[in-house]
C-alpha cells in the first residue's frame, strides 16, 4: 500500500527511533527526505546520514544524536503542512519554534531550507515541519 505522506512517515520513524534510544534509523530515500536530513544535520539535531542503494529507490540511514548522558537532542517533531491541509506562510510571517530555539523546515521556491535561511533570503513557502 503506497504512503500518502512520506515526509510524515520519515518524521514518525525518527521520533520512534529517538524514543527507543536507537543509534540509527532507516527510511526510504527521496530527494526531499535527503534535503530534510541535510537541514537536520546542519542544525545539529542528527549526527549524519548516508544514502544506501538498497531496494528500488534506496534507503537513507540516519544516525541520531544524543547528549553525553544519553539525553535526547530531538525532544519533538511535528508535521505541519500535510496533504489534506497545506500550510503556507509569507516571508514576513515565518513562525518561530520555542522562541527561536527550535527549527522550522520550509519548502520554498528556492528549495527546502530552514526558517532562518528563508527569512534571511526573504522568501516564504510551505511550512513542512517543526523540530525542537
Amino acid at each position: 500500500m503506497p504512503l500518502t505522506d512520506p515526509i510524515a512517515d520519515m518524521l514518525t520513524r525518527i521520533r520512534n527511533a529517538n524514543t527507543a534510544n536507537h543509534q540509527t534509523v532507516d527510511v526510504p530515500a527521496s530527494r526531499t527526505k535527503q534535503a530534510i536530513a541535510l537541514i537536520l544535520r546542519e542544525e545539529g539535531f542528527i549526527d549524519s546520514f548516508e544514502r544506501l542503494s538498497e531496494g528500488p529507490q534506496g534507503t537513507l540511514r540516519i544516525r541520531l544524536r544524543y547528549g553525553p548522558e544519553k539525553e535526547k537532542i530531538i525532544t519533538g517533531l511535528r508535521r505541519i503542512s500535510r496533504p489534506g491541509l497545506r500550510v503556507y506562510t509569507r516571508k514576513t510571517e515565518i513562525p518561530r519554534v520555542l522562541g527561536g530555539l527550535g527549527l522550522v523546515i520550509m519548502s520554498t521556491p528556492q528549495g527546502i531550507m530552514s526558517g532562518k535561511l528563508a527569512k534571511k533570503r526573504g522568501v516564504g513557502g510551505e511550512v513542512i515541519a517543526y523540530v525542537w
